[in-house]
């Protein structure tokens, strides 16, 4: 087995994304690498042209950020409570491709894997979806891990 000292982990909620931590966190454990979770504010999937501007950017951007801080939480203390290291960042920025928001995050930290779920979901706090494991994949500046589901499996 490689020994990997950085994984990054994209992260949503969704079951394959619960799936894809596990999975990091058994290589973590294995390898003694440190985890770095990564969440994407996606604003953009969130617009359906009948929200006012204004409602948009006082409320709904605001709860978007809290469940990502939220679900970043939760998903350190799991790792913690495993006995591996991690830390999270929450990204909030406006245009832009979720790979290429992984793939720089992959860059800065210096990962040696990225560790994803195959699908997740969108909407508030929602991020990953089949087309963006595949460019995540096909962008990303190291290896990469995919997670498939449960009823991928099946």
């Amino acid at each position: 087995m490689s020994t990997y000292h950085q994984i990054l982990v994209p992260v949503d909620g969704s079951p394959t994304s619960q799936k894809a931590l596990d999975e990091a966190i058994r290589l973590a454990q294995l390898t003694g690498a440190r985890l770095r979770l990564v969440h994407v504010v996606d604003e953009l999937s969130y617009v359906n042209g009948f929200e006012p501007a204004m409602n948009y950017l006082n409320e709904i951007i605001p709860l978007m950020r809290e469940a990502g801080e939220k679900l970043l939480a939760h998903e350190r203390q799991k790792a913690l409570d495993k006995g591996v290291e991690v830390d999270s960042v929450l990204i909030v920025e406006g245009p832009g491709r979720i790979c290429d928001h992984v793939a720089e995050q992959a860059r800065h930290v210096k990962a040696d894997l990225i560790v994803v779920g195959s699908h997740g979901r969108r909407g508030i706090g929602r991020v990953l979806l089949g087309s963006d494991a595949e460019q995540i994949v096909r962008h990303a500046p190291v290896p990469v891990l995919v997670v498939r589901g449960g009823e991928a499996a099946a």
